[in-house]
């Protein structure tokens, strides 16, 4: 699976100073960084890190659904 092709929210948090990254389809996945696009590169490290870790402990790697649409 490539890290690329899951959705990312981006967002601007005052709180910590920093851009925020959520990975929807992957249950904590998150990053942040002091730019938006080093928190985009640190949300790709994230969702490797994330996908690895689940294959080794055997559990599920929701499949990228791309753009999320919500009601």
């Amino acid at each position: 699976m490539n890290s690329e092709t899951y959705e990312m929210i981006v967002w601007w948090s005052d709180e910590d100073g920093a851009f925020v990254v959520e990975v929807p389809e992957l249950p904590g996945c998150m990053a942040h960084g002091k730019t938006r696009p080093s928190a985009i590169r640190n949300a790709e490290d994230a969702i490797r890190l994330w996908i690895k870790t689940a294959k080794e402990d055997g559990a599920p790697v929701p499949q990228p659904r791309g753009r999320l649409v919500y009601a």
